[in-house]
């Protein structure tokens, strides 16, 4: 199988069950910028963090693989059996950050990015994640999008800050809190 297709170029793009689209249609945005999620998700699974953490964001970037098929199949036409994001996947991203919280200091103020490149990446992918989900909130005007993408991608938004203050507290690193100048 060859990577290249050339179906593309001039372009339009095919969604599982075959419809045509424009490359700029909000579907491929949506399931694109998952795609980039999900390569920021494995950088900051390269990092020198705690192994459940790396389990965790592992788990993290196969629902994100899910999530994506699910944005890149068209609703009313694909017959393609896709997985299935589920309730206890949100439960996992909620459950973790509960776990996380209880050794954070107490969060008294907004929180700059950055602290060390595992941070750093941590709020680059948390921004990202955002991104996802304002996309996919826009689709799910014009069109079908299963409610549990939204939840979990405003959850994993979540996780990801909360993973970031976790690896500085891991490492002693000070939260850059902002102070707002008055």
């Amino acid at each position: 199988m060859k990577i290249y297709t050339k179906t593309g170029d001039k372009g339009f793009t095919s969604l599982i069950g075959g419809t045509r689209v424009v490359k700029h249609h909000i579907r491929i945005e949506s399931y694109g910028t998952v795609d980039e999620l999900n390569s920021y998700i494995g950088l900051i699974r390269d990092q020198d963090i705690d192994t459940h953490d790396k389990e965790i964001l592992k788990h993290i970037q196969d629902r994100l693989f899910t999530i994506g098929s699910s944005l890149a199949s068209d609703p009313e036409k694909s017959r393609m059996i896709i997985p299935d994001l589920r309730l206890d996947d949100i439960e996992i991203l909620e459950k973790e950050m509960d776990i996380m919280n209880e050794n954070l200091p107490e969060l008294k103020h907004f929180i700059l990015p950055g602290g060390n490149n595992a941070i750093s990446f941590c709020h680059i992918a948390r921004c990202v994640c955002r991104r996802a989900e304002r996309i996919t909130v826009h689709l799910a005007e014009e069109s079908t999008v299963d409610e549990k993408v939204n939840i979990y991608l405003n959850r994993l938004s979540d996780y990801l800050f909360t993973l970031a203050r976790k690896i500085g507290n891991d490492y002693k690193i000070p939260e850059n809190q902002w102070i707002p100048r008055m």
